[in-house]
């Protein structure tokens, strides 16, 4: 007969502990991740509170919910570069580029459906609605920002300027009193994959068109490579995410509704890596990456797409009106550019290299898009 040896209780107790703390080390590692291996599909529910939307400081708590996820709305490997969302409210569409595939696609409310939109779209990139519910684009490949009207013919808004074509628009604004605000960094130009590959001709910068003469003036260039803007609640400060060098978000007063005047760092995207404390275990967050697009609430916070970092970076970045990170949303994709939309403004869309995602937060933009 063979003998055997039963474990004596302490040994038992020694090897549960050891399972525990390996599936607790398991979830420390997925965690660490920032959820690239999470089922987006919606097939395996998502604990509440969502763990990938993460509070750094007690001020982002008003502003988190607690039962809510992050949702993956569209994913399509074919989809190369998403950018440029914009929400429609009375659609109730949200838009979007596919900047390389040269499209623009629409997700629709109220059944989810994905349909292409406009094709071809010159390479557009950025894009928004004006206060006459108008769509506007910035198209690297026509090295131009159009406006498309309400009879379904483009009016140019801007091509050139000082004699010479723009580099390639990139994200459009609108203010209050008609004027249309772009950044022109030219990427679009630099290379065949969002555009032409062609020399740029002008400075880096940030252009305002008049509504009334239509004439283009430039309201800064003091910035390397201008990408996302947004202005402030009333109107009264501009936000632009620099991707050149080095990779921030500067602020400038808006003087006369058409200047720009005392331009400042506000945020530096990149930071240490560290490591925080959560519902999951430790999170490591950080990195050298940047912002892209961006997008302000009614409260003053910029909420900035964030990337080229990986995991623990890469999703959307909240920072105060003073420049301090106080939340994160983490993403398993580089967020190329955001926007609120839904029925009440309520509603984050980003648009993530191949997908679409979406969550609720308990805030409001503060602009029609």
């Amino acid at each position: 007969m063979k003998n055997t040896v039963s474990p004596s209780k302490s040994d038992r107790r020694s090897f549960l502990k050891a399972v525990s703390l390996a599936a607790a080390g398991a979830a420390v590692a997925h965690r660490a991740l920032g959820q690239v291996n999470r089922d987006w599909t919606g097939n395996m529910p998502v604990r509440y509170p969502d763990p990938d939307i993460i509070s750094l400081d007690p001020r982002f708590d008003k502003y988190k919910l607690g039962n809510t996820p992050v949702q993956r709305l569209y994913h399509n490997p074919n989809m190369l570069w998403a950018e440029g969302p914009a929400w429609n409210a009375v659609g109730r569409y949200l838009l979007w580029s596919d900047i390389p595939n040269d499209v623009q696609m629409r997700w629709i409310e109220d059944d989810g459906r994905v349909t292409t939109f406009r094709q071809p779209a010159g390479n557009s990139n950025g894009n928004t609605f004006d206060h006459q519910g108008r769509q506007l684009s910035c198209e690297h490949g026509n090295r131009r920002v159009v406006r498309y009207e309400h009879d379904g013919s483009t009016t140019v808004i801007a091509d050139k300027f000082d004699g010479k074509p723009f580099n390639a628009p990139n994200d459009v604004v609108v203010h209050p009193d008609g004027g249309v605000w772009f950044t022109d960094p030219g990427y679009g130009s630099m290379m065949n994959y969002e555009g032409w590959k062609r020399p740029l001709e002008l400075k880096e910068a940030v252009y305002r068109v008049d509504p009334k003469t239509a004439k283009v003036e430039k309201v800064t260039d003091e910035i390397t490579k201008p990408n996302g803007l947004c202005f402030s609640p009333d109107y009264r400060k501009l936000y632009v995410a620099d991707t050149g060098a080095p990779r921030n978000i500067k602020v400038w007063e808006v003087a006369d509704q058409t200047k720009l005047r005392g331009g400042r760092e506000l945020v530096k995207m990149p930071f240490a890596k560290r490591k925080i404390s959560t519902r999951e275990g430790e999170v490591t967050i950080g990195g050298e990456g940047g912002s892209d697009g961006i997008r302000c609430d009614v409260d003053g916070n910029i909420w900035s797409s964030a990337g080229w970092a990986g995991a623990g970076f890469d999703g959307v970045h909240v920072f105060t009106p003073e420049g301090d990170r106080i939340g994160m949303i983490l993403l398993p994709e580089i967020c190329s550019n955001l926007c609120f939309g839904g029925r009440k403004r309520n509603r984050l869309f980003m648009t993530g290299s191949t997908s679409l995602y979406a969550v609720y937060v308990e805030t409001q933009g503060a602009h029609i898009t």
